[in-house]
């Protein structure tokens, strides 16, 4: 199994990582897509999980993949049907992950109307930083965040701007499934996501959590 670093803390068990769909208004827009009105979310497996300096491999199946910055919460204890008053309680802490998307397949699935966990899923597509507790980020809700490549900056937003904050989004995904030690949230991402390329450095950023940092193969 995967190792998550928290710094200062230790080691996790990295578990299911759960993505929130359309949680930036202008990205939603951007994609084509109506805002969400309430969470809704999809899983990536934990053998998606990279780290810092590693790098994501494009595989052979997919002609275009793209870059998705997200801030991550990193779930600390178990629990189901967790209201939104007690949300926080299970927050061990707060990371970056950039969901990666082999776009074209997922294009295509959604035409076919059919599920598409294969593009969000490859090995490597899901680069996570160290984690940092939760009692160092005075507010998660207002952290800027973004994402550049080659040094150019494709995404810039605020955390602000999450169409749902993380309580809500707790309260909702343990309403349908269990949340355990290891679990982490990606909570979506802004507007800007474009397409990455084999030799392409990518370098996410968010306030008071740091900078993650991968290559493209």
């Amino acid at each position: 199994m995967t190792d998550i670093q928290i710094e200062g803390a230790g080691t996790m068990k990295a578990g299911k990582i759960l993505c929130l769909l359309r949680s930036y208004k202008a990205h939603a827009e951007e994609m084509g897509n109506t805002p969400s009105k309430k969470p809704d979310f999809f899983i990536k497996p934990s053998t998606s999980i990279i780290f810092n300096d590693e790098n994501i491999i494009i595989p052979s199946a997919s002609k275009e993949v793209h870059h998705e910055v997200e801030l991550a919460v990193l779930i600390g204890k178990r629990g189901k049907d967790i209201p939104a008053s007690q949300a926080m309680q299970y927050v061990r802490g707060y990371g970056i992950l950039i969901d990666v998307t082999a776009r074209d397949i997922q294009s295509r699935a959604k035409k076919m109307g059919k599920p598409w966990a294969i593009a969000k899923g490859f090995d490597t597509f899901a680069p996570v930083s160290d984690f940092v507790l939760k009692e160092r980020i005075e507010d998660p809700h207002d952290l800027e965040i973004w994402l550049r490549v080659n040094g150019e900056i494709r995404q810039r937003s605020n955390t602000s701007k999450l169409l749902f904050k993380i309580p809500e989004i707790i309260e909702f995904i343990s309403s349908k499934m269990t949340l355990e030690p290891g679990d982490i949230i990606a909570t979506g991402t802004p507007e800007g996501v474009s397409e990455i390329l084999p030799g392409d450095v990518v370098e996410a950023w968010i306030d008071d959590i740091g900078m993650l940092r991968v290559g493209v193969e």
